[in-house]
């Protein structure tokens, strides 16, 4: 890769976000349309969704690197068509966990030659970890939580997915973690079941505005529920929920200053854990 201000590209919305938080931001040349995090990318070129980049337009910029993943089903085509192209690319790890998120800024540290800044910042995402894991040790009541990813079908995550790491660092429990996969397709007669005590929406690509807490609200039994009887209904931002990115200890924040405010620093919208000292 060239060493003078190399033009970058990334055609996903958390590899967009781990250059930002390595502050390499501006170094981009172009983005795919769903990446919205920093806000000083948002005039940058769009190259379509990451499972339709535009790949004429992509060579058209001359990137030096482009960062690339397989963390959605169907990218595979994206590696295919810089490869037949010989555009030069890195493929980010698929994390699972909230460690191998933040191992995710070391190896984009690596491919971009900026190692001294991704250690220094996996080094404040490593104590972050730490200090929840210490506050959880405080938590008395663990609630369980049943994460709605995806209405109809219903989906939800499971065990081997960095939501079951985040809900138990937040002091509480995936009503799902009984089940191996990452992404779970269940239905509302188990979810009923299952009985949770909050339930959080953090559907897919969908902003939080657009989201109509009626479609829990009118489904067959809810209001049995406990979380429903208790009003621990809520609505989240999904990307702080749902991309494989350090700002997924943004959205521990949250809601774990919602489930335990008594324990946990309280959460700011402006301030990102990883990006202020506390």
């Amino acid at each position: 890769m060239s060493q003078k201000s190399p033009k970058l590209i990334s055609i996903c919305p958390s590899n967009t976000e781990l250059l930002g938080y390595l502050g390499l931001t501006s170094l981009l040349v172009g983005i795919d349309d769903y990446s919205d995090w920093p806000e000083n990318i948002q005039t940058l070129p769009r190259l379509g969704s990451d499972l339709n980049i535009d790949m004429d337009k992509v060579e058209e910029l001359h990137p030096d690197l482009v960062l690339a993943s397989l963390s959605v089903p169907g990218m595979e085509q994206n590696i295919a068509e810089l490869e037949k192209r010989k555009i030069p690319y890195v493929i980010v790890p698929n994390p699972k966990t909230l460690t191998e998120v933040g191992e995710s800024l070391l190896f984009v540290g690596e491919a971009t030659n900026t190692m001294d800044k991704a250690e220094q910042v996996y080094k404040k995402f490593t104590l972050i970890l730490e200090k929840y894991k210490y506050l959880r040790e405080q938590v008395k009541k663990t609630p369980t939580i049943y994460w709605e990813w995806w209405a109809k079908p219903i989906f939800t995550p499971g065990a081997n997915n960095w939501i079951t790491e985040l809900s138990q660092l937040a002091g509480a429990r995936n009503v799902f973690e009984d089940q191996a996969q990452a992404s779970v397709k269940t239905d509302w007669d188990e979810v009923r079941q299952r009985n949770p005590d909050v339930i959080c929406l953090i559907w897919v690509g969908v902003q939080k505005e657009k989201v109509n807490p009626k479609v829990i609200l009118k489904r067959p039994g809810a209001e049995q529920l406990d979380a429903i009887k208790n009003s621990q209904l809520f609505i989240l931002e999904e990307p702080l929920f749902c991309r494989p990115s350090p700002r997924l200890l943004h959205g521990l924040n949250k809601i774990a200053s919602i489930l335990h405010p008594d324990i946990y620093p309280p959460f700011d919208e402006n301030k990102d854990p990883l990006l202020n000292d506390e």
